[in-house]
């Protein structure tokens, strides 16, 4: 009866008009059993299904390309969309030298490799990408972790286990770093977003510290900003501070050659340590942890989610090294990729972007009346594949639509989002 009760309350909220969402779930969870915590999840997620509210798991069914063909599971009908929600900035993941590599990669070295990177999982071309980065981040020496998740988490739980040190890291950083902090059980500070006061009064605080870190992101995922990072080394310096830059969303897109923000800001030699992923402009998955000689060498032995964790398999270091390749010859695809954001920018602008935009993400805020569930199935029904995010992954009243620009879209596609949003915004508000 209770858990008939439970299901009952969700359905009535939800057709009263009012929008549970997950924080609602995770407040219930801690009262409930396995089992029903099993089934009042399973009774939200047909709620969301009855009114076309669930927009997540779309299955695609085509290259990830500009233009996708979906399987849309509320009418099985098959879905032509414009993509404007892939990290695929640069269009690297279909490109055809870029497949072409992989081909004969995969031909001369198979497709697995069967184990962990200390052990059997180091190959020719694991320590030739990881040279090739290290010349790209302009650093000593780089490892490669199995994923951009395990990178921070590695990275920060091998490098901070004294009590004695403080880690602080901007309040917008990334989950994975979060999760680095937990398992490392190091004392940890937030400053406020970008403030640099906030920053050094932490500094301040902690100074007497055996170990300080600071860390931050080149361009911030959830708002597509940029850190100020050439005020961020020069005040840590000032502490003798160990910076810790997360350049995910900015690697072979922003700086140099796709150098990336410390390359944009001219600070590579000031930062301490960089961390990427392969899964934005690279398209694919895996991570790296860049930095001296001797950091490396430490975090091989001490970084659990390296140690712990299978090699990269080589179709994926091939596409990596490939993507390399192909920036280095054809650098009008980040050109190409900045006037995208530039021209989408002004477009969007009237709708209420989040932040000025400077590397391939935009974010628009939504209008505090607009049901953003109702919203994203409206976008679906016309097309337009880009992601909500919605609360408690951001606070209520910054829920917002993330758009993510590629080099390969052309301008005509470009328009038709923004007419997708007009109408949105019109018939949402």
């Amino acid at each position: 009866m209770e858990k008939q009760r439970e299901l009952e309350d969700i359905n009535n909220r939800y057709s009263g008009g009012e929008n549970l969402d997950l924080k609602d779930i995770l407040l219930k969870n801690r009262r409930l059993s396995y089992t029903e915590k099993l089934d009042y999840f399973s009774g939200f997620l047909k709620m969301l299904d009855s009114v076309q509210g669930n927009q997540y798991r779309r299955m695609i069914i085509s290259p990830a390309g500009t233009e996708v063909e979906v399987i849309d599971k509320y009418d099985n009908t098959i879905r032509k969309m414009i993509m404007f929600g892939s990290n695929n900035y640069l269009g690297l993941a279909n490109h055809p030298l870029v497949v072409e590599k992989v081909k004969k990669a995969i031909n001369k070295y198979g497709i697995g490799i069967g184990g962990p990177p200390l052990l059997n999982g180091y190959t020719q071309l694991h320590a030739e990408l990881e040279n090739k980065l290290a010349v790209l981040k302009k650093k000593e020496s780089v490892m490669l972790f199995s994923s951009g998740y395990n990178a921070n988490v590695g990275l920060v739980s091998g490098l901070c286990s004294d009590k004695n040190d403080a880690f602080i890291y901007d309040e917008y950083s990334h989950a994975s770093l979060y999760d680095g902090i937990k398992l490392a059980q190091v004392p940890s500070y937030a400053f406020k977003h970008n403030n640099t006061v906030d920053l050094e009064t932490i500094l301040r605080k902690t100074s007497d510290r055996l170990n300080q870190f600071v860390a931050v992101e080149g361009v911030y995922s959830m708002d597509g900003d940029m850190c100020p990072l050439d005020e961020i080394v020069k005040i840590a310096r000032r502490y003798n501070a160990i910076t810790i830059l997360d350049d995910a969303h900015a690697t072979l897109v922003l700086g140099d050659g796709g150098s990336g923000s410390a390359g944009m800001f001219e600070t590579a030699s000031c930062v301490d340590i960089t961390m990427g992923t392969f899964s934005k402009a690279f398209a694919v998955t895996g991570g790296f942890v860049a930095g001296s000689k001797d950091l490396v060498e430490y975090l091989r032995y001490f970084a659990r989610s390296y140690m712990f964790s299978a090699s990269l398999s080589i179709p994926v270091v091939a596409t990596v090294l490939a993507c390399l390749e192909v920036i280095e010859a054809q650098p009008d695809l980040r050109i190409r990729l900045i006037e995208n954001v530039g021209y989408a920018k002004e477009k969007l602008r009237k709708f209420g972007l989040v932040t000025d935009p400077k590397a391939a993400i935009i974010a628009l805020r939504v209008p505090a009346n607009m049901d953003i569930r109702k919203a994203a199935h409206i976008f679906h029904k016309n097309g337009i594949f880009i992601n909500s995010i919605e609360y408690p992954a951001v606070p209520k009243h910054e829920q917002r639509f993330r758009i993510s620009l590629m080099a390969t879209h052309t301008y005509k596609q470009i328009d038709r989002l923004v007419e997708v949003v007009e109408q949105v915004w019109q018939q949402e508000q």
